[in-house]
């Protein structure tokens, strides 16, 4: 048995500890293991490497991947999926282990339906997957944007200004709100609920006029609609999924003059962006990662193809990948709703 690994989509921490998984539990099986290299466009291209209990040393604790990624669709290139069939014979696998996010999983069950032995694992700080309770890389990114708002309410307070946190979630507030609940926003902002500047200024004064805060820390999501926010409309070229870049939007920093010039409140913008996904995981990220690649292998030990490896409260279950493409998971407004009672 030789299984193909790769990771796609947005690197994340704990993807290391995921390949390591992977490749310990097929070795424990006598499999052979080889690293497609830079996701999909890899599989397109053949470019893959064998992986040996050497390669896979020492990189639990890594951030990023050894196997490097990409945002490459092959179901967006004329005769992708045929390459990608070709590829996977003349590099001899007789199954793939696919670690990504829903672009990278959607994919993944398209090549299932077209013959290629599959099985998920779901990564993304987003936390959007549906069907899993949390995802690779999750975890690491809101510990990230907890410990920013730490660091930022001492110097918000001793300058009295405001301060917005934009943080990632394209479609969904998981970040945000984990993140700014942990870190103790006074305002999260998020694409499943409607904001508004005007209610946004409504609570920086309150907060000045009723409970005597002269400062305030704002977490938003980089997708958050806010209705009467002036900001850019063409931000450029999307990549093969369909996705612009919401760093060209730059709602945090647009957010804050709106705020400054709304309320005469000095405003500052932080804007997180890529260090929420750099650096070493967390104990629960390389605790995650490891779970669910021994259990791809698993899944591939007993023929079940075409199911993604998942965590439901405390257990690792499989999820058919059909059930998964497409799909986003929003957050659940009941936690929403409790970090509202502290805003």
């Amino acid at each position: 048995m030789r299984i193909g690994v790769l990771t796609g989509g947005g690197d994340v921490p704990g993807l290391n500890a995921a390949i390591r998984a992977v490749a310990r539990r097929a070795f424990e099986y006598g499999y052979e293991v080889v690293g497609i290299r830079n996701g999909w466009a890899g599989l397109l291209e053949g470019n893959a490497d064998p992986l040996s209990l050497n390669s896979v040393s020492g990189i639990l604790h890594v951030g990023g991947t050894i196997l490097g990624t990409s945002r490459t669709n092959p179901l967006q290139r004329d005769g992708g999926t045929e390459q990608c069939l070709e590829h996977v014979k003349d590099l001899g696998i007789d199954a793939l282990v696919v670690v990504g996010g829903d672009d990278t999983l959607s994919v993944a069950a398209a090549l299932f339906k077209a013959g290629v032995p599959v099985v998920g694992v779901p990564k993304t700080m987003d936390n959007d997957v549906a069907h899993t309770d949390y995802c690779i890389g999750f975890n690491t990114a809101v510990t990230v944007v907890a410990e920013a708002c730490d660091r930022l309410h001492t110097t918000a307070d001793s300058h009295h200004r405001v301060v917005v946190v934009e943080v990632m979630g394209r479609d969904v507030g998981w970040v945000a709100t984990i993140g700014g609940l942990a870190g103790g926003a006074d305002l999260i902002l998020v694409p499943e609920c409607s904001h508004t500047v005007e209610s946004i200024c409504n609570h920086i004064t309150r907060r000045c006029e009723e409970q005597g805060k002269g400062f305030s820390i704002i977490v938003v999501s980089e997708g958050a609609h806010i209705e009467d926010l002036e900001e850019r409309e063409d931000l450029g070229k999307t990549d093969e999924f369909g996705h612009a870049r919401l760093d060209k939007r730059n709602i945090g920093d647009v957010l804050s003059k709106a705020i400054e010039m709304r309320t005469g409140f000095e405003s500052r913008a932080v804007i997180l962006g890529h260090l929420q996904r750099g650096g070493s995981p967390t104990v629960f990220d390389r605790v995650l990662a490891t779970r669910l690649g021994a259990t791809a292998v698993d899944l591939i030990k007993e023929g079940r193809f075409g199911q993604m490896a998942a965590i439901q409260g405390s257990h690792i279950v499989s999820v058919p990948l059909e059930q998964v493409a497409g799909k986003t998971k929003k957050i659940d407004l009941d936690l929403y709703r409790l970090a509202e009672v502290f805003f």
